[in-house]
């Protein structure tokens, strides 16, 4: 049964369709609109709707911050594999201008990138990547700038806390 699930997990169909369920994605308004079958592309969008307006009828800013959380952490994850630790460590935005209408995120890994991540963490020390994302109007017109600050090791042996 894990094996069957984990090979749905790899399939980047199942998985766009299992984040568009994603409760807090959903409730926010936010959606998956392409992941890249080698995971180093997904694109989100996230349009204006009364739920994530603010009193200035645009688009509120835990809204388009949110709309940036796991993406960058599961391509990497995917990347990597199960033998690595991937957690958010940091993240800030930088309001550009008001949002309207039908706003996109684009994120995105090249395969340089990918290499540096196994690279700089082959001897189980830790690396925090950073990564920009640039969420755009319709118009494509940058709205925002997102920094992520992603923490990437290695797993290593477990110390029992029993034993201390």
């Amino acid at each position: 049964m894990r094996n069957k699930i984990i090979h749905l997990l790899n399939k980047p169909l199942t998985v766009k369709w299992m984040m568009n369920l994603y409760r807090p994605l959903r409730a926010a308004g936010i959606r998956v609109n392409y992941i890249a079958s080698d995971y180093r592309q997904i694109d989100v969008c996230l349009k204006l709707k009364l739920s994530n307006k603010n009193i200035h009828g645009v688009h509120f800013g835990g809204s388009l911050f949110a709309m940036t959380d796991p993406f960058f952490v599961m391509m990497i994850s995917y990347h990597l594999g199960p033998g690595y630790i991937v957690w958010d460590k940091a993240a800030d935005i930088q309001f550009i201008k008001p949002g309207r209408g039908t706003v996109r995120a684009s994120f995105t890994l090249s395969p340089e990138q990918i290499e540096d991540l196994s690279r700089y963490t082959s001897e189980g020390q830790r690396y925090l990547p950073q990564y920009t994302v640039h969420i755009v109007d319709e118009h494509n017109d940058v709205v925002a700038h997102v920094r992520k600050t992603i923490y990437v090791r290695k797993k290593g042996p477990q110390i029992s806390t029993k034993a201390l």
